[in-house]
């Protein structure tokens, strides 16, 4: 994710970076700007006053489709956040196990350095998961975040037999425990469950014919010139469903998806104050 000063107005307009949306558009604008300068060709030389003005119709298609990019764009910024307050929960979870465990156990347990990289491995883990990389440890599970909540259970029920923590020590830390496969299933649930395809593709498919049909409609009141608006109103368009499909999966590497390594690291670092520097 992009760190940003919001109210730098003049470095946010000109700054560009390497997924910017300009430079993915790029040659589809071209093509636009090409079909509008031909329409705008064969109705000054071939076909004079042959295409007639008229913005009637095209104004009431472009108020359907801003009504349909909204609803596109609130509802992929929706995942982003439902995503974030996950993660946060996870910030928020794993600091109340460590909490707990630096309250329960002795201040020279050895069992504090094992909990503490296990707790901060599941960040780790679940990050590789929702980007589909293999669970790279060898044994009964191949569900990265299952395992690893699997080795904290057995770790917490190995404290309790051996008299270190007490029944109530363990119903204590059973609601976070959880809450570990909870956050885990609420980011799958965002990750396999996009944007229906055929809503996906009626946007476009309306972007499409809404630029298409600009120049015929503008090409007689502003020439040559209609190539430039009809490229900008789509570079506007287009850019507004790209981001909505970049943040609709807030999971993965690009610009815009969610700082899940900062969070992994702050969860870590949190983790060592806490069970590595009891309070005496």
């Amino acid at each position: 994710m992009i760190s940003y000063n919001p109210k730098s107005w003049w470095g946010l307009i000109f700054k560009f970076h390497r997924s910017d949306t300009f430079r993915r558009l790029l040659p589809n604008m071209l093509t636009i700007a090409l079909f509008t300068l031909v329409v705008a060709y064969l109705n000054a030389r071939i076909l004079p006053g042959y295409f007639q003005t008229t913005s009637v119709v095209h104004s009431l298609l472009g108020f359907i489709i801003s009504l349909l990019l909204v609803f596109r764009t609130n509802t992929a910024y929706e995942r982003w956040w439902e995503g974030r307050r996950f993660w946060g929960q996870l910030v928020n979870t794993s600091r109340n196990l460590a909490l707990k465990l630096n309250a329960y156990l002795p201040d020279t347990h050895p069992s504090r350095l094992s909990l503490s990289k296990t707790i901060a491995a599941f960040p780790w883990t679940l990050i590789d998961h929702l980007r589909d990389q293999p669970w790279s440890e060898q044994g009964p599970i191949t569900h990265g975040p299952n395992a690893i909540s699997s080795v904290l259970f057995n770790h917490i029920e190995r404290l309790r037999c051996a008299g270190d923590l007490s029944s109530e020590h363990v119903r204590n830390l059973n609601n976070d425990l959880t809450a570990l496969a909870d956050i885990c299933g609420g980011c799958e649930r965002i990750k396999k469950t996009p944007i229906p395809y055929s809503y996906n593709l009626f946007i476009k498919k309306f972007i499409f014919a809404y630029i298409v049909a600009m120049p015929f409609l503008f090409v007689p009141a502003f020439g040559y010139w209609t190539a430039l608006f009809s490229t900008f109103m789509f570079y506007v368009l287009g850019s507004l469903e790209i981001l909505a499909e970049e943040v609709e999966n807030p999971f993965g590497t690009d610009s815009n998806d969610l700082p899940m390594e900062d969070i992994a690291q702050t969860i870590e670092r949190n983790l060592r104050e806490i069970l590595l520097r009891p309070q005496s």
